[in-house]
C-alpha cells in the first residue's frame, strides 16, 4: 500500500488510542495526512500526530464530541482549512455502557447510541457532499462482532453497532454511482485497552471459541480499513469485512 493513499486527507473518529490510532498512523504509513480526533486524551491525540509526523505526513489534533452536530461541523472546517479536502472518513468512535438490559438506564442507553450513530450521521453528513462534488470518497465504519451475535449486557452497544451495518449498505446504494464507496469493519475481540479489563479466565473462553486461538490486534484492523480505502478497493461498496479469527463467519 505503498503511498497509494497520497495526496488524501483521512479523518478518523476516536483515534487517539487503540483501534482508532492504529488506523490513523496505517493511513499516514499509506501516504495520507490525518486529522486525528479525540474526545478528552489531548495527551494521547499528540502523540499519535507525532507519530505520524515521524512518516513525513501532516497531521493535527482535534478535540471534538462527534455525538454533537456543531462541534463536528467545526472540527471538520478546521481541518480542511489546515490539511485540505477531506476524501476518507473513517467512523471509528464508540463507547461502552455494559449493564443487563434490565438495569439499563436511560442515559447509559442514549450515550452510546448518539455516539455511535449520531457520530456517523454528523460526520457522514457534513463530508458526503465534497465527496460527491470531487467524484472521490471513502466512507467506513467500524462495527463490531457484538452487532452480529449479540453479547451479553450489550444490548444498546450491539443494537448501534447493528445500525451502523445497516447505515452502511443503506448509503452504500444511495451514492454507489457518485464515485463514493461505503464499507464497514466488523472486529471480533481485539488486544485494546477496552480489553484489557476483561477478567483473564473470560479472556481465555474467547480465545478458546475464536478458531485462530487468540485476540486480534489493532494492526490487523487498520489493515482492512486501509485497504477499503485504497484506489484497489474501488469496486467494493456496501460490504462488511469481519476481522475476527473466525468466531462469526
Amino acid at each position: 500500500m505503498v503511498m497509494e493513499l497520497s495526496g488524501k486527507v483521512s479523518l478518523v473518529s476516536g483515534s487517539s488510542r487503540g483501534i482508532g490510532r492504529a488506523i490513523a498512523i496505517m493511513l499516514a504509513e499509506g501516504g495520507s495526512d490525518v486529522v486525528v480526533n479525540y474526545m478528552s486524551n489531548a495527551a494521547a491525540a499528540e502523540d499519535v500526530v507525532r507519530q505520524i509526523t515521524k512518516l513525513g505526513r501532516r497531521a493535527i489534533a482535534c478535540q471534538a464530541d462527534v455525538s454533537k452536530r456543531e462541534a463536528c461541523v467545526e472540527m471538520v472546517e478546521k481541518a480542511q482549512q489546515e490539511l485540505g479536502p477531506i476524501s476518507i472518513l473513517v467512523n471509528n468512535a464508540g463507547i461502552t455502557r455494559d449493564r443487563s438490559f434490565l438495569k439499563l438506564s436511560p442515559e447509559q442507553w442514549r450515550e452510546v447510541i448518539v455516539t455511535h450513530l449520531d457520530g456517523a450521521f454528523n460526520l457522514t453528513g457534513k463530508l458526503l457532499p465534497n465527496m460527491i462534488e470531487a467524484k472521490w470518497g471513502r466512507v467506513i465504519n467500524i462495527t463490531s462482532i457484538v452487532g452480529q451475535i449479540g453479547n451479553f449486557g450489550q444490548t444498546n452497544y450491539a443494537v448501534a453497532k447493528g445500525g451502523l451495518m445497516a447505515f452502511t449498505k443503506t448509503l452504500a446504494r444511495e451514492v454507489a454511482l457518485k464515485g463514493v464507496t461505503v464499507n464497514a469493519v466488523s472486529p471480533g475481540f481485539i488486544e485494546t485497552d477496552m480489553t484489557a479489563v476483561v477478567p483473564a479466565d473470560v479472556l481465555e473462553t474467547v480465545k478458546q471459541i475464536t478458531p485462530v486461538g487468540r485476540l486480534g490486534k489493532p494492526e490487523e484492523v487498520a489493515a482492512a480499513v486501509c485497504f477499503l480505502a485504497s484506489p484497489r478497493a474501488a469496486f467494493i461498496t456496501g460490504t462488511i469485512i469481519n476481522v475476527n479469527g473466525g468466531m462469526y463467519m
